[in-house]
């Protein structure tokens, strides 16, 4: 990143960042357990509409103990769990962390999320061995919740929520993370609230809650030295939750400001050819986490990638279709195209919620240049 002038992303670390770090070294709370974790777990619970929130170490942890923790019998390898094949590889990979197998279903191309008619497809086709559903918030925009909530309850289906990057989105007026049994929020270096890596379950449910604490607790019984099963070292630590609990205060500014940022650039790609916004509809409010373009194919956006690179802008190709990758290519998928047609065409550009203004129109008349140009 210090080869870059102007980053994809870095962290907002203003406000009470340092006050808090300098707390936890003067209280000596710096390892997985702390005041500044409880009020982290009490505040996105609160945020996000729930009773409950456990902290996790981060947010693959936070997505493979939801699932772990749902239902009454563990997950094997002959269970299925839908995930987005549009998504970052971590949705894939928690599944199998939690003993499960994905389902690779593809998204829409008005949303870029978990396609609700694929859906309603697989879950009538594998009816019994279909567990969970994984609806990831893309990019920071709320997928279509309420379709997706209501095929899982006529399945009887477990939904999980993924927000990781979505926190300060709203659908349809509600914050994200109040859908589904659980949902789960990440807090890596990268995302509009960041612990400096860091995951968060939140869920109305107390026994999940509970059964998510003590399997990222190696399975500890209070504080005496008793475990009830086998389990993990997934915790946040007080240090972690200090950083996004000092971020966490001052989440409308910084939403606003993507906001900001995202609406300049919609301004000016308007009239550019062979490039479009990410789509953003009329039901959702996103965070605007990563602002990106699609490109007309894969050179052009590995070219406006290399293009700003020259003049020290950070830009990247953002995802590829999980079931074209030779770690999943053998599972089981429903698709569409879309995601293969967004696969390596997806380029992100500087968003952070520290961009300045004349940052922003140095990336704005670079990619203009180069868009007007034909590459």
């Amino acid at each position: 990143m210090s080869d870059y002038k102007i980053p994809l992303q870095v962290p907002d670390l203003r406000g009470n960042v340092r006050k808090y770090l300098s707390q936890c070294i003067t209280d000596n709370w710096v390892s997985s357990v702390g005041p500044f974790v409880d009020q982290l777990e009490g505040a996105v619970a609160e945020l996000a509409g729930r009773r409950h929130g456990v902290a996790t170490v981060n947010g693959t942890a936070a997505l493979q103990l939801s699932l772990m923790a749902a239902g009454n019998a563990k997950l094997t390898d002959a269970d299925l769990v839908v995930v987005p094949d549009w998504s970052f590889a971590a949705c894939a990979n928690a599944v199998y962390h939690a003993g499960a197998r994905p389902l690779f279903v593809d998204v829409d191309a008005d949303t870029w999320t978990l396609d609700p008619g694929l859906l309603e497809k697989v879950l009538a086709e594998r009816q019994g061995e279909v567990a969970a559903v994984l609806c990831v918030d893309a990019l920071g925009h709320p997928a279509r919740l309420d379709d997706v909530r209501a095929l899982c309850e006529a399945a009887q289906v477990v939904l999980i929520e993924d927000a990781a990057g979505a926190i300060g989105a709203t659908y349809k007026g509600q914050h994200v993370g109040a859908h589904g049994l659980a949902a789960c929020f990440s807090f890596n270096g990268n995302k509009l609230v960041t612990a400096g890596g860091g995951g968060m379950v939140v869920t109305d449910d107390k026994d999940l809650a509970d059964r998510v604490k003590s399997l990222s607790s190696q399975g500890r019984m209070a504080s005496d030295y008793r475990h009830d099963e086998k389990a993990w070292n997934l915790r946040m630590t007080n240090l972690n939750a200090a950083v996004a609990l000092a971020q966490l205060e001052r989440l409308d500014e910084m939403t606003a400001t993507k906001q900001a940022i995202a609406a300049r650039y919609d301004a000016a790609f308007g009239g550019c050819p062979d490039a479009s916004p990410m789509p953003r509809a009329p039901w959702a409010k996103s965070n605007c986490w990563l602002y990106s373009l699609l490109m007309d194919n894969e050179e052009r956006a590995q070219a406006l990638v290399t293009t700003l690179a020259t003049v020290r802008i950070q830009a990247r190709v953002f995802w590829r279709s999980l079931s074209d990758q030779k770690p999943y290519a053998q599972e089981a998928r429903c698709l569409s195209g879309v995601a293969r047609k967004l696969s390596g065409r997806v380029v992100a550009l500087p968003s952070s919620s520290i961009l300045g203004r004349d940052q922003q129109q140095r990336v704005i008349d670079t990619t203009v240049a180069f868009l007007m140009a034909g590459g």
